[in-house]
């Protein structure tokens, strides 16, 4: 009895130790992993916008691989003495046993890093951003009032304001903003997938028909912004500066590293570094002029790492952040961190077509 004792022991003792470790990591791995890798995403950006304000170059370093590797070994000796039992002699049963047991568990992950540079920095950074990825940012729920004047520089000759540039928005650009806002409030925005035969892809926004005069309203307006035909319905989407054609969109987008510039430019740096030469003036400190109108994005600067901070980045001995309370500026961040994804796509993507309804 006491060897089978033993021996069931240790057959439970070896069923356990070839039980499989790798299941139980996934739902803790998976998230601490992601959680990790999307905050330091979220730190390199806001340090790359921060040193663009200081004159410094943006370098970008891109997790390409990550590779959880697990070990778990163990050893397990036994020994069994029993004494001799003799009939003739009356005495105690004995019996001595001894067990070992040892383990080594290994967790050895390998990360893999990839620097964006060459053509990868060029595709990535100064490649304008498809007019088709704008519209399709639209679709997918973001607000006019943010997408359109991150990523547009111009659309018919109607400019964007420009924080790096110190220019002023045409206010029709804002009415047109507007218009595209309430567009989608009201379920008028659609977007459609064409493919062609010979394989290209193109998207098509559609303003669509409406029985409601106050929408129908609307889409004339957007044409006469725009100067485009009234009777139109379907319109071709180009990245282009402004044709001066009647029957098509034209937009000027802007790459990565100009929407990086235009928000480097309202950056909080201390006065010092500017009259050091440090940092560039920004829109603020320029004499005489104020901040420009646009998507929100308060970056503060202190001294000390921040305790209540949505994301932090240390750049010469200081904190550059945005308050976890800011949501209007975590949301425009949010924005950027998307476009960052989008601008991976391709160059100019294919020409989509807008259809705006026509008078009734």
């Amino acid at each position: 009895m006491v060897r089978r004792s033993l021996v069931s022991v240790v057959f439970a003792s070896l069923v356990a130790a070839c039980s499989s470790i790798g299941p139980v990591t996934v739902s803790r791995d998976r998230i601490d992993y992601a959680s990790s890798i999307g905050n330091s995403w979220k730190e390199q950006t806001l340090l790359n916008i921060v040193k663009l304000r200081y004159g410094d170059m943006p370098i970008f370093l891109e997790v390409a691989q990550v590779i959880a590797g697990y070990q778990l070994q163990g050893t397990l000796g036994t020994s069994f003495t029993a004494g001799n039992f003799n009939a003739a002699v009356i005495g105690p049963f004995t019996a001595t046993g001894n067990a070992t047991a040892a383990g080594t568990y290994t967790d050895r992950p390998t990360v893999i890093y990839q620097p964006l540079t060459g053509v990868d920095f060029l595709k990535r950074l100064m490649t304008p951003i498809p007019p088709s990825s704008v519209l399709f940012a639209l679709q997918a729920g973001y607000s006019a009032e943010r997408v359109m004047p991150i990523t547009l520089d111009s659309i018919n000759g109607i400019n964007n304001a420009s924080n790096r540039l110190s220019r002023p928005a045409d206010p029709k650009f804002f009415r047109l903003v507007d218009l595209m806002r309430e567009g989608q409030l009201a379920g008028a925005i659609q977007i459609r997938i064409e493919r062609p035969k010979e394989g290209s892809e193109s998207s098509v926004l559609i303003f669509g028909p409406s029985r409601n005069p106050e929408l129908a309203a609307k889409g004339r307006e957007i044409k006469s912004i725009l100067g485009i035909k009234s009777d139109l319905r379907e319109l071709r989407v180009y990245y282009s500066g402004y044709s001066g054609k009647d029957d098509e969109i034209d937009m000027k987008t802007r790459s990565m590293l100009e929407i990086m510039l235009e928000f480097a430019a309202v950056v909080q740096v201390p006065e010092s570094d500017v009259a050091q030469g440090k940092a560039t003036p920004g829109v603020v400190e320029a004499p005489g002029t104020a901040s420009l109108s646009g998507p929100p994005l308060r970056v503060l600067v202190t001294d000390t790492q921040p305790q209540d901070a949505f994301v932090a980045a240390q750049y010469d001995r200081r904190w550059f952040w945005i308050a976890d309370t800011d949501i209007q500026s975590k949301y425009t961040f949010g924005i950027i961190m998307l476009l960052f994804s989008i601008a991976d796509t391709g160059t100019r993507g294919s020409t989509p077509i807008v259809t705006i309804p026509a008078n009734q």
